[in-house]
């Protein structure tokens, strides 16, 4: 009897559960591989600033980032590009040439990324300080500007690279930038 009434809703236009099962599948798998690649550039890229933070910091006192914040950060950041770049003013230049849209997001981004990394130094203030006004003035107060701005300047470099690389694979393809960065994928048009 159950048999029937599965079959006669699928002949009738419905979907069963199994197929709606799959779909939902489906799309988590797609939603975890196109996270995949901004997620594992900003693990590394995030790796780097946090080493580059622990040898600046060394003998100071200033606490760092631990793996689990690098962690978090990169599946942050990685979702978020993901999520702004089906915003339509994020992709404004697609017709010109790369190096628009790669200044344009790169700014977006990087903009993005200091306003996090001032937003992590305010949060440890708060801890101390009970209020936003009076960490926010802590802050200001005590932060050591060179290594702020110096890993602001290597976040830089590292999300205007990410830029660069998303843009050609965007113009190129997924698939012929494998090709050209690790090799194999016969049938790639060169």
């Amino acid at each position: 009897m159950r048999a029937a009434r599965s079959g006669a809703g699928i002949a009738a236009g419905g979907v069963s559960m199994g197929g709606r099962m799959r779909k939902v599948f489906e799309k988590i798998k797609e939603e975890l591989l196109a996270l995949l690649p901004p997620t594992i550039y900003f693990l590394i890229a995030l790796g780097l600033v946090a080493e580059v933070h622990r040898l600046m910091a060394k003998g100071t006192g200033l606490s760092v980032a631990t793996s689990a914040q690098i962690l978090v950060g990169a599946l942050i950041l990685g979702k978020a590009v993901l999520i702004s770049d089906l915003l339509p003013f994020v992709n404004r230049y697609p017709d010109k040439p790369l190096a628009y849209n790669i200044a344009w997001k790169g700014s977006i981004y990087f903009v993005v990324a200091t306003l996090i990394h001032y937003l992590e130094r305010l949060i440890d203030f708060w801890k101390e300080a009970g209020g936003f006004a009076a960490a926010n003035r802590d802050l200001l107060a005590r932060i050591i500007w060179p290594h702020f701005w110096a890993l602001q300047i290597v976040l830089l470099i590292l999300i205007f690279n990410y830029c660069l690389l998303h843009e050609l694979a965007r113009v190129m393809g997924a698939a012929k930038m494998r090709h050209m960065f690790f090799g194999g994928g016969a049938g790639v048009a060169a």
